[in-house]
This record gives structure tokens, sequence and C-alpha cells, in this order.
């Protein structure tokens, strides 16, 4: 394949069960390139390999003054010189190619797997892992792939140039061909160790990675608390460990390659020594010696891809098994045989428009068509059960009651869970509490699959984002006029959390789903936004299913429905009006105030003893 080929059309399904079995996958999925690549190194290197035959052929010629036999000699080197030259550009070309397709391959597959899971990818894996997969482990991934053609042709080359000696020069044939191998085996009893201090190097500079992106991240509140220095202060000692890992790690690698140039300096000394004695004895002719010792000196380049294999393996295998960890993660654990990805034949078709959204776990209904506020004393719990409802159900630690392994949500009678992956994105929409807001011109940021029901504008307006474009449009360069053309920084930095909340509440009314689920979409806004969004959103959305996890009354009082969860399960269903006159414990949770239950007893002591001061106050008067 070609890199102007890239991306590839379906990257395929990687056998992700091992680190090992990874790579292996990965090196089928490219025969046709990895052999091209070895076709073009067996040029090169044999190339090299023949060329201490030729100079000795010519040494031997000069010696017997023969011109004719030094003419052919000159034209042996003139093509050993083409194939070496063009071997080593055509070699180079293609193990580059390997390296980037691989490498396309992986980061597609971690694209794939992680629009596949949303969310639920974060909570599984480390975010600091997360991003160490899909940047250094692809590298890394990609350097054994790309060395694996040019091992296998050096491989090649230094068998070529021990049988050749054997039978060139057979006396210095059986010294070269005794000392290669163990050259070649000298570094293996070191590799493990080097290993594991390869592999404590990337867990710690993991670590520090996932450090780093939290600090980055939370910056603003921080600085808003003080406590940006103590979490600087935490990274510095975390890089520390890391530069101390590093350095323990390149010493043995150092360590390595001193005995890959100092046993090959040995053999080449051996070989010099023997073979002069050789010379002196009238054994062989100089041009063998020289041949033989041009030979060993040639050995040292393709050795190196001996040193260098052993480290891309090292480094790549467990980068191979990070990533194979991240690509075997699935929507649920029980979904093991593809229909959870919608990608098997089990996938059901998708419910008729209409249909009711219901929790079996929890009981909670959402009618089709209308508004429904859930109120759950638990932040995290609305947040998890927000997943649920999008059909990414979430098991952390697998004992979560509320929110863990349950039967699936169902939507008009179809559980989510056994629909196609793109079929249940489409028609479920979940916006979490914190969006993420691309880079971009705003009008890209709205360029998203949508039923084209609703226009950019209608949704900012009902998200009440006037103020956001004006803000845009201010700070856009000179001859901007459109706020649609106005940038947004990475994640909407420039903006405040009121701000990038309203444009991913437009961004999220565009795409009109059947259902939509809104985590909290007013917690960073003030009351008068909130109150005019709550009607924004109930207006856009009439006749279609919003289900709006909040504790705003404001808008709980727009909701055609509410429901209450208290410890995992619907504790009470009506109206916001309703449920404050009858239910305690929805009124402690919506009006912040303690339970009025808890209070009675207090107010009924107070009550008792004022009236027996009353009484004594009678009694004396």
């Amino acid at each position: 394949m070609q890199i102007s080929d890239l991306p590839y059309p379906d990257p395929g399904v990687p056998d992700a069960r091992s680190g090992p079995r990874f790579l292996l996958w990965l090196g089928r999925g490219q025969l046709g390139g990895q052999l091209k690549s070895l076709c073009w190194g067996i040029l090169h290197f044999s190339g090299i390999a023949g060329l201490p035959y030729a100079v000795g052929l010519g040494v031997d010629a000069v010696v017997e003054r023969d011109a004719n036999r030094l003419l052919l000699v000159g034209a042996l080197l003139l093509l050993i010189g083409v194939a070496i030259s063009v071997g080593d550009a055509m070699l180079h070309r293609t193990a580059v190619t390997n390296w980037i397709t691989a490498a396309a391959r992986v980061q597609q597959l971690l694209a794939r797997k992680t629009a596949e899971l949303g969310s639920a990818l974060t909570r599984r894996v480390a975010a600091g892992e997360v991003v160490a997969v899909s940047t250094g482990d692809v590298e890394k991934i990609g350097w054994f792939v790309e060395a694996v053609s040019r091992f296998l042709a050096a491989v090649f080359a230094v068998v070529l140039v021990c049988v050749g000696l054997l039978f060139y020069a057979p006396e210095l044939g059986v010294v070269v061909a005794v000392g290669v191998p163990v050259i070649a085996l000298a570094s293996l009893p070191l590799l493990p160790r080097a290993t594991k201090r390869a592999d404590i190097q990337r867990e710690k500079a993991g670590k520090a990675t996932e450090l780093a992106s939290d600090t980055v991240a939370g910056l603003r509140v921080l600085r808003g608390i003080g406590g940006e220095e103590l979490f600087l202060g935490r990274y510095r000692e975390a890089s520390q460990e890391v530069r101390k890992a590093a350095v323990r790690s390149a010493r043995m690698w150092a360590l390595i390659s001193a005995i890959q140039v100092l046993l090959p300096g040995a053999l080449l000394i051996t070989v010099v020594w023997y073979g002069a004695t050789l010379v002196v004895d009238g054994r062989i002719a100089v041009g063998e010696l020289v041949a033989a010792f041009s030979a060993v000196a040639t050995l040292l380049y393709p050795l190196r891809h001996f040193e260098e294999i052993a480290m891309s393996y090292s480094f790549s295998r467990p980068s191979a098994k990070r990533a194979a960890r991240v690509l075997s993660l699935t929507r649920t654990d029980a979904a093991e045989d593809g229909a959870g990805t919608g990608a098997g034949a089990g996938a059901v078709q998708a419910p008729a428009a209409g249909g009711d959204l219901y929790d079996p776990l929890t009981g909670l209904l959402a009618p089709a068509g209308r508004f429904t506020a859930v109120v759950c004393g638990d932040p995290d719990l609305a947040g998890r059960l927000a997943e649920r409802l999008g059909g990414h159900p979430m098991d952390d630690d697998g004992k979560d009651d509320a929110t863990g392994d349950g039967p699936s949500v169902l939507l008009g009678g179809v559980a989510l869970d056994e629909l196609a992956l793109d079929t249940a994105r489409t028609l479920v929409l979940v916006q979490d509490k914190d969006p993420v807001l691309l880079s971009g011109t705003l009008r890209e940021l709205f360029d998203v699959p949508a039923s084209g029901a609703v226009d950019s504008g209608a949704a900012l307006a009902a998200a009440q984002c006037g103020d956001v474009l004006d803000a845009l449009l201010q700070s856009a360069p000179d001859g901007i006029d459109d706020p649609m053309d106005a940038r947004i920084t990475e994640r909407g930095r420039s903006l405040s959390g009121g701000q990038r909340q309203r444009l991913a509440l437009a961004r999220s009314l565009v795409t009109d789903p059947e259902v939509l689920v809104l985590d909290e979409p007013t917690s960073a806004v003030d009351s008068h936004t909130e109150a005019r969004i709550a009607d924004g959103v109930a207006t856009l959305r009439t006749g279609r299913t919003t289900v709006v996890l909040a504790s705003s009354p404001l808008l709980l009082d727009r909701a055609d429905r509410v429901v209450l969860i208290d410890g995992g399960t619907v504790a009470a269903v009506g109206t916001h009006r309703e449920l404050l006159h009858r239910e305690p414990l929805y009124r402690a949770v919506v009006t912040r105030e303690p339970d009025e239950e808890q209070q009675q007893p207090l107010a009924r002591l107070e009550l008792t003893e004022l009236e027996e001061a009353l009484t004594e106050i009678e009694e004396s008067a």
C-alpha cells in the first residue's frame, strides 16, 4: 500500500489478545510492503556482502599484474556500488512506508475505538495512558514494523558473508562463522533487564503525562484556589523520576551497544592476526586476507540491525500491549460477540420513531415527545445515568448497583445495546456536563450529522448565544464580518465556562436527535439566561423526546414531567410544583434546604417548651 492511499478504507479487526499477537497481526496485514522492503534490503546488503570479495579479487589482480582481470574487478565494483546505492534508497523508502502505514493503521483503530466508547474510554483507561498510546506508542510500534525487513535482509547478508568466506578462505571462514553467532547472541542475556528498565521508564513517563494533562485541564481552577504550585511541584517530582529511569535504561542500552562494538573489534583483530600468520606460512594469498578483513569489517554494519531489532521489539512490545488493551475494550463487558458494537450479524433493526425511552434498572420512563427532567441527589450518579440512557452503560468497578451491569435501556421496546453503534448514536445523543469544543470556526463546529430540521441560527437563539457570537466577532481578525467564520481556540479556552456550555448545547440542538439527553446543560450560566434557555429548548424540542438531568427549579418548572431518583431507582414522579409540595426529599435537593422531616421534631420540641414557659408566666401572674 502506498502512503497516498492512506487512510485505510477499513483498518480491519485487530488481534488484541496480547501485545505480540497485535504486532503479528500488523505484520500479516503488511506482507506486501514487507516483501518489497526485504527484496530491496537483500539487494542492498548483497552488494555490501560482495564488496570484500571484489576488493580481494582486485588485490590479487594487482599482485599478479593482470590488467584484464583488474578491469573486470572495476566493473564489478561499479555494479556493486549501484546495487548498494539503489538498494539503500529503495529500502529506506519502503521501510518508512511500512512505518507510516503501520502507525496510520494503529491510529485509525484507536480513533475508531475512541468513537465507539466515547467517554467510557477515559473511565476505563487513564487519560495519560490514552495520550501515550496515541502518540509515543504508535511511533514505537511503527519502528518495530519498519525494522523487521531490514533485520531479515541483514541476516541474509551475514549468512552470505560467512558462507562466502567458507568457500573463499576456509581457514578464516571457520573463525568468522564461529565468531559471528557469538556476537549476534551476546546481548540476549542483557535484554530482559534492559526491557524491564525501559518498561519502568515508560510507566513513569505515562504517569507524568497523565499528571501534566490533568494539571493543564484544571489550571484555571487550580489558580482560583492557589493550588497550581502544589501540582507543578508534583509534576517536577514525576519528571525527575522519569529522568532517573531514563538514565538507568540508557546505561543498559549503552552496555549492549558497547558489546556490539567490542566483540566485532575482537573478532577483527583475531582474523587479522590469524590471517597474517596464514599469509606468512603461504597457506592463503594476500587477497584472501584482505577479503576476510574487509568482510569482518563490513559485518559491523548488518550486525547493528541485530541490536536495532532487539531494541525496537523491547520498546514496541509494551506499547503494543497498551494499544491492545485499549483496542480490546467493548461498549459492555458482555458484548464480546460483536453485537454490542453493531458489527455482528446480531445487530437488530432500529425501533420505529416515537417510542418511549425506558431504563429497566432505575425504572426511569421518558415518554416520547415529552420534556422529562430527572433529579438526582448525587451528581456522579446523574452523570452515569446519562451514559446509560445513551446506551453506554458503565461498570466502573463492577460494584455500582445504580448504574453498573444490568439490562439495557430500551427505546421503543428495543435494547440500545443491541443496535448498531451508528444507529444508536443517531437515535440518542448525550451531552455530558463538560462538553468539548474542538478548535476551528463556528461554522465547522456546527458541521455535524443532523436531521436538517433545525438550523444553526435557531439553535444558537434557543441556547441564548447572542453574546457569544459578539465575543467571537470582536476577537476575530479584521475582515471577518460573519461570526460563523470566527475561530474557536482549542477546547474553547478563550471562552468562559457558560459560553462554552451554551455553544455545546446549540450544537446538540442542531443535530435534532430523536432523544436528546442533557446533563446539567445550564450549570455555568446565570438564572436569567437559564430561564430563557429553558424556554428556548422546550420550544425547539416540541414533539421530540428530551431528558434533562438537573436540579435547577427554572429547568424543572419548564419540564412536562419530573422524575426523582433516590438510591438508584425512581422515588417519585410528577410536575415540579407537585413534587415540591408532597416530596420532602425532592424539596431538599431542589431548594438546597435541610429535609423538613428532620426539622419537625425540633420544631415540636421548641413549641412544647414555649407552651410550658407561657403556663409558668400565667401561674406566676
